[in-house]
């Protein structure tokens, strides 16, 4: 269990009890990170709710308990930039239910829930950023674009990179068949062209590796079939590099 010097072991035990609870039925909107080691501190991510020019953000606050918590109340901070009237530019939070407004019995998921509201519906009389709160009062329409401009600079997280090379999409945009064809070093040959004969010439020519796999092919029938096949591949050698040259150029210009 937890220990911190600064809280009684009856609140830890209690704030143990409630985080758990927290963590396995979170409300609405709202994720708790718990921290086993100290329970005087408490992170939560509050989402934006819809509607508001707060959506789509994550924001993240913490609350801080004091040696005499539950009897005073937490201090609400949020470390995510917001501008909002009742949130001061250090991310304090001025809200009646962490101030005069506070009694002992309420829990951590009523201040929680209360915090998130506070999205929902400012109070701009009672404003700490006062910019914020005279544009709510004054023009509205301001002041959700500047709620939007905060929430799309410090609270929308970034979507993750693809995972597929940008090589690899260009090479698909180019619709390179990777799947039929047989790459040796520049030169991309069809396999079902390959022979014995020109597969080691091809090798020689481009210093590729002996032991590398070759795909097995069918025996050629007769001498003449071997220097037809022998011929039809150098030609569909020179056309397919040829083929790979423009490619790569058209891939240096993306």
């Amino acid at each position: 269990m937890a220990t911190n010097e600064n809280l009684p072991p009856k609140v830890i035990k209690q704030l143990a009890k409630e985080l758990k609870n927290l963590d396995e039925t979170p409300p609405e909107g709202i994720k708790v990170v718990v921290n086993d080691d100290d329970f005087s501190t408490i992170f939560a991510d509050i989402e934006g709710p819809a509607g508001t020019p707060y959506e789509n953000g994550i924001f993240r606050m913490k609350l801080l308990l004091s040696h005499d918590f539950p009897q005073s109340p937490p201090k609400g901070l949020f470390l995510t930039k917001i501008f909002h009237p009742n949130i001061a530019t250090n991310g304090e939070i001025c809200v009646n239910t962490l101030k005069k407004d506070w009694n002992p019995s309420l829990g951590l998921r009523h201040v929680l829930l209360v915090v998130r509201c506070l999205l929902i519906e400012p109070f701009p009389e009672s404003a700490l950023n006062e910019q914020a709160g005279k544009m709510l009062l004054e023009n509205y329409g301001e002041y959700a674009r500047h709620a939007r401009l905060y929430t799309g600079i410090h609270a929308i997280k970034p979507k993750p990179k693809s995972k597929t090379g940008a090589i690899s999409e260009c090479t698909m945009a180019l619709n390179v068949d990777q799947k039929n064809v047989v790459s040796n070093d520049n030169v991309l040959l069809p396999p079902t062209l390959l022979t014995a004969n020109t597969a080691s010439k091809v090798s020689a020519t481009n210093g590729q590796d002996q032991n590398a796999v070759i795909p097995a092919m069918e025996p050629a029938i007769g001498t003449s079939a071997i220097e037809k096949k022998e011929g039809a591949v150098t030609a569909k050698v020179q056309v397919d590099k040829k083929k790979m040259d423009a490619r790569k150029k058209s891939l240096k210009r993306l």
